[in-house]
Protein backbone atom coordinates (compact mmCIF):
# COMPACT_ATOMS: atom_id res chain seq x y z
CA UNK A 1 0.00 0.00 0.00
CA UNK A 2 1.62 3.32 -1.06
CA UNK A 3 0.23 6.88 -0.49
CA UNK A 4 0.28 7.19 -4.51
CA UNK A 5 -2.52 4.59 -5.26
CA UNK A 6 -4.65 6.97 -3.66
CA UNK A 7 -5.11 9.25 -5.85
CA UNK A 8 -6.97 10.17 -8.75
CA UNK A 9 -7.64 12.87 -11.02
CA UNK A 10 -10.26 15.63 -10.68
CA UNK A 11 -10.98 18.77 -12.43
CA UNK A 12 -11.16 21.89 -10.65
CA UNK A 13 -14.66 22.75 -11.48
CA UNK A 14 -16.06 19.87 -9.75
CA UNK A 15 -14.97 20.99 -6.66
CA UNK A 16 -18.08 21.98 -4.77
CA UNK A 17 -18.33 25.92 -3.94
CA UNK A 18 -21.84 25.84 -2.25
CA UNK A 19 -24.53 23.64 -1.20
CA UNK A 20 -27.53 21.79 -2.78
CA UNK A 21 -30.49 23.39 -2.51
CA UNK A 22 -32.63 22.05 -0.65
CA UNK A 23 -29.61 19.64 0.97
CA UNK A 24 -31.72 16.56 -0.12
CA UNK A 25 -31.09 17.42 -3.50
CA UNK A 26 -28.06 16.63 -3.82
CA UNK A 27 -26.73 13.41 -5.86
CA UNK A 28 -26.34 10.00 -4.58
CA UNK A 29 -23.86 7.33 -6.20
CA UNK A 30 -24.40 3.62 -4.62
CA UNK A 31 -21.86 0.68 -4.56
CA UNK A 32 -22.62 -2.63 -3.76
CA UNK A 33 -19.69 -3.90 -2.59
CA UNK A 34 -20.25 -7.77 -3.05
CA UNK A 35 -21.92 -7.03 -6.75
CA UNK A 36 -20.11 -3.93 -7.67
CA UNK A 37 -23.19 -2.34 -9.06
CA UNK A 38 -23.43 1.03 -9.34
CA UNK A 39 -26.57 3.11 -9.55
CA UNK A 40 -27.24 7.08 -9.66
CA UNK A 41 -29.84 8.39 -7.76
CA UNK A 42 -30.78 11.35 -5.77
CA UNK A 43 -30.13 11.75 -1.69
CA UNK A 44 -33.50 12.46 -1.53
CA UNK A 45 -34.22 8.85 -2.88
CA UNK A 46 -32.67 6.75 0.37
CA UNK A 47 -35.65 5.74 2.49
CA UNK A 48 -36.15 3.47 -0.78
CA UNK A 49 -33.04 2.25 -0.26
CA UNK A 50 -33.26 1.00 3.60
CA UNK A 51 -34.91 -1.79 5.30
CA UNK A 52 -36.89 -2.17 8.46
CA UNK A 53 -34.55 -2.58 11.07
CA UNK A 54 -31.85 -0.47 9.84
CA UNK A 55 -29.88 1.56 12.05
CA UNK A 56 -28.50 4.61 11.00
CA UNK A 57 -25.58 6.25 13.37
CA UNK A 58 -24.98 10.12 12.96
CA UNK A 59 -22.27 12.18 14.39
CA UNK A 60 -23.91 15.39 16.29
CA UNK A 61 -21.20 17.34 16.58
CA UNK A 62 -21.14 20.79 15.60
CA UNK A 63 -18.94 23.47 14.41
CA UNK A 64 -17.09 25.90 16.34
CA UNK A 65 -16.20 29.66 15.86
CA UNK A 66 -12.59 28.09 15.62
CA UNK A 67 -11.16 30.66 13.38
CA UNK A 68 -9.55 34.10 14.81
CA UNK A 69 -8.22 36.76 12.63
CA UNK A 70 -6.17 39.21 13.90
CA UNK A 71 -2.50 42.14 13.68
CA UNK A 72 0.78 40.94 14.95
CA UNK A 73 1.42 42.97 17.98
CA UNK A 74 4.75 43.72 16.73
CA UNK A 75 4.57 45.23 13.01
CA UNK A 76 0.73 44.83 12.45
CA UNK A 77 1.21 41.69 10.36
CA UNK A 78 -2.24 40.08 9.11
CA UNK A 79 -2.37 36.59 10.81
CA UNK A 80 -4.90 34.10 11.04
CA UNK A 81 -5.37 31.08 13.95
CA UNK A 82 -7.17 28.11 13.67
CA UNK A 83 -8.20 26.77 17.63
CA UNK A 84 -7.95 22.72 17.68
CA UNK A 85 -8.60 22.02 20.96
CA UNK A 86 -8.49 23.17 24.69
CA UNK A 87 -5.15 22.52 25.92
CA UNK A 88 -6.52 24.01 29.50
CA UNK A 89 -7.90 27.10 30.34
CA UNK A 90 -7.62 29.64 28.43
CA UNK A 91 -4.67 27.43 26.47
CA UNK A 92 -5.36 26.02 23.36
CA UNK A 93 -3.64 24.23 20.22
CA UNK A 94 -3.95 25.86 17.01
CA UNK A 95 -2.33 26.33 13.51
CA UNK A 96 -0.81 29.70 12.49
CA UNK A 97 -0.90 31.17 8.78
CA UNK A 98 1.05 32.09 8.13
CA UNK A 99 3.34 30.95 10.54
CA UNK A 100 6.68 32.76 10.23
CA UNK A 101 4.52 35.32 11.20
CA UNK A 102 3.62 33.97 14.82
CA UNK A 103 7.00 32.93 16.83
CA UNK A 104 6.73 31.39 20.41
CA UNK A 105 6.82 34.74 22.39
CA UNK A 106 4.62 36.73 19.63
CA UNK A 107 1.10 38.53 20.59
CA UNK A 108 -1.56 39.73 18.41
CA UNK A 109 -4.35 41.28 18.46
CA UNK A 110 -7.93 39.39 17.70
CA UNK A 111 -10.38 41.44 14.95
CA UNK A 112 -13.58 42.32 16.46
CA UNK A 113 -12.23 42.02 19.99
CA UNK A 114 -11.58 45.75 21.14
CA UNK A 115 -7.66 45.29 21.30
CA UNK A 116 -7.75 42.34 23.06
CA UNK A 117 -4.56 40.11 22.63
CA UNK A 118 -3.63 36.46 22.32
CA UNK A 119 -0.09 35.43 22.86
CA UNK A 120 1.84 32.44 21.32
CA UNK A 121 3.14 30.35 24.27
CA UNK A 122 5.46 27.73 22.48
CA UNK A 123 5.69 25.78 18.43
CA UNK A 124 5.59 21.98 18.37
CA UNK A 125 7.93 20.21 16.02
CA UNK A 126 4.45 19.95 14.10
CA UNK A 127 3.55 23.14 13.56
CA UNK A 128 0.90 23.47 15.93
CA UNK A 129 1.18 26.48 18.46
CA UNK A 130 -0.12 26.55 21.93
CA UNK A 131 -2.03 29.72 21.97
CA UNK A 132 -3.47 31.42 24.89
CA UNK A 133 -6.41 33.20 24.55
CA UNK A 134 -7.25 36.74 26.36
CA UNK A 135 -9.58 37.17 28.86
CA UNK A 136 -12.79 38.46 28.28
CA UNK A 137 -12.74 37.07 24.46
CA UNK A 138 -15.74 35.60 23.15
CA UNK A 139 -15.31 33.22 20.57
CA UNK A 140 -19.26 33.80 19.63
CA UNK A 141 -18.43 37.01 18.07
CA UNK A 142 -15.07 37.29 17.59
CA UNK A 143 -14.02 33.39 15.77
CA UNK A 144 -16.09 31.84 12.78
CA UNK A 145 -16.91 28.85 11.76
CA UNK A 146 -13.83 27.60 9.48
CA UNK A 147 -14.13 26.23 5.87
CA UNK A 148 -11.87 23.79 4.50
CA UNK A 149 -9.15 25.70 2.25
CA UNK A 150 -10.41 24.45 -0.83
CA UNK A 151 -14.03 26.55 -0.82
CA UNK A 152 -12.96 29.82 -1.92
CA UNK A 153 -15.24 31.70 -0.83
CA UNK A 154 -17.38 32.12 2.70
CA UNK A 155 -21.50 30.69 2.82
CA UNK A 156 -24.25 33.44 2.61
CA UNK A 157 -25.41 31.20 5.32
CA UNK A 158 -23.27 29.30 7.62
CA UNK A 159 -25.64 27.47 9.11
CA UNK A 160 -25.67 25.45 5.72
CA UNK A 161 -22.15 24.05 7.28
CA UNK A 162 -23.50 22.39 10.41
CA UNK A 163 -25.77 19.62 10.11
CA UNK A 164 -29.53 20.06 10.92
CA UNK A 165 -29.37 17.71 14.05
CA UNK A 166 -25.99 19.18 15.44
CA UNK A 167 -25.74 20.07 18.97
CA UNK A 168 -22.57 20.13 21.26
CA UNK A 169 -19.65 22.04 19.49
CA UNK A 170 -16.30 20.95 19.55
CA UNK A 171 -15.68 19.74 15.54
CA UNK A 172 -13.16 22.14 13.27
CA UNK A 173 -14.59 20.47 10.10
CA UNK A 174 -18.20 19.46 9.69
CA UNK A 175 -19.37 15.75 9.37
CA UNK A 176 -19.96 16.53 5.82
CA UNK A 177 -22.10 13.11 5.34
CA UNK A 178 -24.82 14.21 7.60
CA UNK A 179 -25.37 17.50 5.44
CA UNK A 180 -27.57 16.12 3.53
CA UNK A 181 -30.45 15.39 5.61
CA UNK A 182 -33.59 18.08 5.87
CA UNK A 183 -35.60 17.56 9.28
CA UNK A 184 -38.03 15.74 6.49
CA UNK A 185 -35.71 13.45 5.12
CA UNK A 186 -35.15 11.88 8.72
CA UNK A 187 -38.60 11.71 9.26
CA UNK A 188 -39.00 9.51 6.20
CA UNK A 189 -35.81 7.45 7.06
CA UNK A 190 -37.96 6.85 10.19
CA UNK A 191 -40.86 6.05 8.15
CA UNK A 192 -39.11 3.31 6.10
CA UNK A 193 -38.61 1.53 9.77
CA UNK A 194 -35.05 2.51 10.04
CA UNK A 195 -33.65 3.61 13.87
CA UNK A 196 -31.79 7.00 14.19
CA UNK A 197 -28.99 7.59 16.84
CA UNK A 198 -26.82 9.21 17.08
CA UNK A 199 -23.44 10.14 18.86
CA UNK A 200 -20.84 12.08 19.10
CA UNK A 201 -16.90 12.71 17.39
CA UNK A 202 -15.28 16.17 17.46
CA UNK A 203 -13.80 16.59 14.00
CA UNK A 204 -10.30 17.56 14.02
CA UNK A 205 -7.88 19.07 11.74
CA UNK A 206 -6.92 15.68 10.28
CA UNK A 207 -9.68 16.24 8.11
CA UNK A 208 -7.48 18.94 6.26
CA UNK A 209 -4.19 17.00 6.45
CA UNK A 210 -3.06 15.52 3.41
CA UNK A 211 -0.65 12.33 3.38
CA UNK A 212 2.72 13.43 2.81
CA UNK A 213 4.73 10.00 3.15
CA UNK A 214 4.96 7.31 0.89
CA UNK A 215 3.63 4.16 3.24
CA UNK A 216 0.65 5.72 4.38
CA UNK A 217 1.31 3.40 7.96
CA UNK A 218 3.98 6.04 8.77
CA UNK A 219 1.12 8.92 8.97
CA UNK A 220 0.68 9.65 12.52
CA UNK A 221 -3.23 10.19 13.15
CA UNK A 222 -4.18 13.02 15.73
CA UNK A 223 -6.80 11.76 18.45
CA UNK A 224 -10.29 13.10 18.10
CA UNK A 225 -12.35 13.06 21.57
CA UNK A 226 -15.80 11.22 21.06
CA UNK A 227 -18.88 9.83 23.31
CA UNK A 228 -21.40 7.15 22.79
CA UNK A 229 -24.48 6.97 24.51
CA UNK A 230 -25.77 4.12 26.44
CA UNK A 231 -28.91 4.29 24.47
CA UNK A 232 -26.60 4.44 20.73
CA UNK A 233 -24.56 1.68 21.99
CA UNK A 234 -27.58 -0.76 22.89
CA UNK A 235 -29.65 -0.07 19.32
CA UNK A 236 -26.04 -0.74 17.48
CA UNK A 237 -25.58 -4.07 19.45
CA UNK A 238 -29.01 -4.92 19.36
CA UNK A 239 -28.45 -4.74 15.71
CA UNK A 240 -25.71 -6.56 15.79
CA UNK A 241 -26.83 -9.01 17.83
CA UNK A 242 -30.40 -9.48 15.40
CA UNK A 243 -27.90 -9.55 12.13
CA UNK A 244 -29.16 -6.06 11.29
CA UNK A 245 -27.48 -3.74 9.14
CA UNK A 246 -25.78 -0.73 11.03
CA UNK A 247 -25.40 2.13 8.88
CA UNK A 248 -22.85 5.02 9.71
CA UNK A 249 -23.42 8.39 8.56
CA UNK A 250 -20.20 9.46 7.58
CA UNK A 251 -16.50 8.46 7.97
CA UNK A 252 -16.03 10.10 11.34
CA UNK A 253 -18.62 7.77 12.76
CA UNK A 254 -17.25 5.30 10.88
CA UNK A 255 -14.36 5.78 13.23
CA UNK A 256 -15.55 6.07 16.17
CA UNK A 257 -17.44 3.24 16.08
CA UNK A 258 -14.73 0.80 14.79
CA UNK A 259 -12.54 2.16 17.74
CA UNK A 260 -15.20 1.38 20.16
CA UNK A 261 -15.94 -1.91 19.32
CA UNK A 262 -12.06 -2.63 18.71
CA UNK A 263 -11.28 -1.52 22.28
CA UNK A 264 -14.43 0.38 24.55
CA UNK A 265 -14.07 3.62 25.50
CA UNK A 266 -11.22 4.63 27.64
CA UNK A 267 -7.72 3.44 25.64
CA UNK A 268 -6.76 4.03 21.87
CA UNK A 269 -7.96 1.62 19.46
CA UNK A 270 -5.07 -0.11 18.36
CA UNK A 271 -3.61 -3.93 18.17
CA UNK A 272 -6.25 -6.25 17.90
CA UNK A 273 -5.51 -8.91 15.73
CA UNK A 274 -7.34 -8.37 12.58
CA UNK A 275 -9.66 -11.64 13.27
CA UNK A 276 -10.89 -10.55 16.32
CA UNK A 277 -14.86 -10.27 16.31
CA UNK A 278 -14.20 -7.09 18.50
CA UNK A 279 -17.03 -6.64 21.51
CA UNK A 280 -20.09 -5.12 21.73
CA UNK A 281 -19.75 -1.16 21.95
CA UNK A 282 -19.81 0.55 25.42
CA UNK A 283 -20.91 3.78 25.89
CA UNK A 284 -18.50 6.14 27.65
CA UNK A 285 -16.04 8.88 26.57
CA UNK A 286 -12.64 8.23 24.71
CA UNK A 287 -10.60 9.76 22.41
CA UNK A 288 -9.00 7.20 19.05
CA UNK A 289 -6.15 7.73 16.72
CA UNK A 290 -7.60 5.06 15.10
CA UNK A 291 -6.49 4.72 11.03
CA UNK A 292 -8.41 2.60 8.82
CA UNK A 293 -6.91 1.52 5.89
CA UNK A 294 -6.39 -1.74 4.21
CA UNK A 295 -6.56 -5.05 6.21
CA UNK A 296 -9.12 -3.14 8.82
CA UNK A 297 -11.77 -5.73 9.63
CA UNK A 298 -14.79 -4.36 10.47
CA UNK A 299 -17.00 -4.63 13.16
CA UNK A 300 -19.58 -2.51 13.92
CA UNK A 301 -20.26 -1.21 10.32
CA UNK A 302 -22.10 -3.15 7.85
CA UNK A 303 -22.68 0.20 5.39
CA UNK A 304 -21.95 4.14 4.86
CA UNK A 305 -23.38 7.05 3.50
CA UNK A 306 -19.87 9.73 3.06
CA UNK A 307 -19.17 12.39 0.55
CA UNK A 308 -16.21 12.24 -1.86
CA UNK A 309 -12.79 12.36 -0.55
CA UNK A 310 -9.90 14.09 -1.62
CA UNK A 311 -6.99 12.46 -2.88
CA UNK A 312 -4.19 10.56 -0.70
CA UNK A 313 -6.19 11.24 2.12
CA UNK A 314 -7.22 9.00 5.19
CA UNK A 315 -10.40 9.09 4.36
CA UNK A 316 -10.71 7.86 0.99
CA UNK A 317 -8.29 5.18 2.34
CA UNK A 318 -10.78 4.33 4.76
CA UNK A 319 -13.76 3.99 2.04
CA UNK A 320 -11.10 1.67 0.01
CA UNK A 321 -10.77 -0.38 2.84
CA UNK A 322 -14.38 -1.01 3.25
CA UNK A 323 -15.64 -1.00 -0.42
CA UNK A 324 -12.05 -1.83 -2.12
CA UNK A 325 -9.49 0.56 -3.39
CA UNK A 326 -10.55 -0.36 -7.18
CA UNK A 327 -14.26 -0.20 -6.86
CA UNK A 328 -13.76 3.18 -5.52
CA UNK A 329 -11.32 4.19 -7.70
CA UNK A 330 -13.69 3.24 -10.16
CA UNK A 331 -16.70 4.97 -8.96
CA UNK A 332 -14.93 7.98 -8.85
CA UNK A 333 -13.84 8.04 -12.56
CA UNK A 334 -17.69 7.55 -13.15
CA UNK A 335 -18.23 10.06 -10.52
CA UNK A 336 -16.07 12.98 -12.13
CA UNK A 337 -17.14 11.70 -15.80
CA UNK A 338 -20.63 12.19 -14.86
CA UNK A 339 -19.82 15.65 -13.46
CA UNK A 340 -20.53 15.04 -9.39
CA UNK A 341 -19.74 17.38 -7.21
CA UNK A 342 -17.06 16.64 -4.98
CA UNK A 343 -15.47 17.23 -1.02
CA UNK A 344 -16.92 18.81 1.81
CA UNK A 345 -20.19 20.58 0.24
CA UNK A 346 -20.80 17.58 -3.07
CA UNK A 347 -22.74 15.16 -3.67
CA UNK A 348 -22.82 11.45 -1.74
CA UNK A 349 -22.16 8.03 -2.01
CA UNK A 350 -23.78 4.78 -0.06
CA UNK A 351 -21.57 1.99 0.13
CA UNK A 352 -23.23 -1.34 0.91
Amino acid sequence: MRTGDFDYRLPADLIAQGPAEPRDSSRLMTLDRSTGAVRDLAFSDLPGLLVAGDVLVFNDSRVFPARLRGRRASGGARVEVLLLERVAGRRWRALARPGRRLREGDSFAVDGADGLVAQVVSVAPDGTRVVRLPVGLDLGSAGAVPMPPYIRAPLADAERYQTVYSRPEGSVAAPTAGLHFTPELLRRVRDAGAETVFATLHVGWDSFRPVKVDDPRDHAMHSERYEISAGCAAAVNRARADGRRVVAVGTTTVRMLEANAAEGPGEEASGRSPDDPGGPLSPGRASTGLFIAEGHRFRAVDAMITNFHLPRSTLLMLVCSFAGRRRILGAYERAVSLGYRFYSLGDAMLLH
